[in-house]
């Protein structure tokens, strides 16, 4: 069985954030440690923080090829500014350059259907630039993903899921990418004649 850790637990949390709140964590531990704890305690204590120190070096490694927020806001900016043939491209450089085997979506919900190592998803992305994405496109990418038995469904929107849409997604495991993930799947890649970096 495969441990999983849960998605709300602290730990999760922290991974997900800067690497450095869970180094300040640390820091903030050992100082108080130092300063409250007897003497005969004091480098005992100091080592609580010693499990906020690995998780602050597992994020750090994770965020390194994470763009930094001014990327993220450049990249929305070029994105939203883009026609679809020119976005489309754009997508099918990224997936073809991590791995992926790119061919067009066979119904009007999945535009691209990409597979990797004997996994295939479905990709929704033609309405990137909706300000909101609702149940409607989620249920027709999950048939989509039904009717080509792929493993994996994957939306590509800047606007935010509505209420009733998140929680399907979630239920039916649909990957969503919206500015930063966008950020970091073009990274490298020119946007309007510049580079992401």
């Amino acid at each position: 069985m495969k441990f999983r850790m849960a998605e709300r637990s602290l730990f999760a949390v922290l991974l997900r954030s800067r690497w450095w709140v869970s180094a300040l964590i640390a820091g903030t531990l050992g100082l108080v440690a130092a300063a409250l704890l007897p003497a005969d305690y004091r480098v005992v204590g100091a080592l609580s923080g010693f499990p906020f120190a690995v998780i602050a070096a597992m994020a750090a490694w994770r965020g390194r090829h994470k763009p930094s927020d001014a990327r993220i806001e450049a990249t929305r900016q070029a994105v939203a500014a883009m026609a679809w043939p020119a976005f489309s491209r754009l997508l099918t450089d990224a997936f073809t350059r991590d791995g992926h085997a790119v061919q067009p979506g066979a119904s009007g919900a999945a535009d691209f259907v990409l597979e990797r190592r004997g996994r295939r998803m479905v990709v929704a992305a033609r309405r990137w630039k909706s300000a909101h994405t609702g149940l409607d496109l989620l249920k027709a990418l999950q048939a989509a993903r039904e009717a080509t038995e792929a493993q994996d469904a994957l939306l590509i929107a800047l606007g935010p899921l509505t209420d009733t849409a998140r929680p399907y997604a979630a239920q039916h495991r649909i990957a969503v990418w919206q500015a930063a993930e966008i950020a970091e799947a073009l990274r490298n890649l020119p946007l309007g004649g510049g580079k992401a970096h």
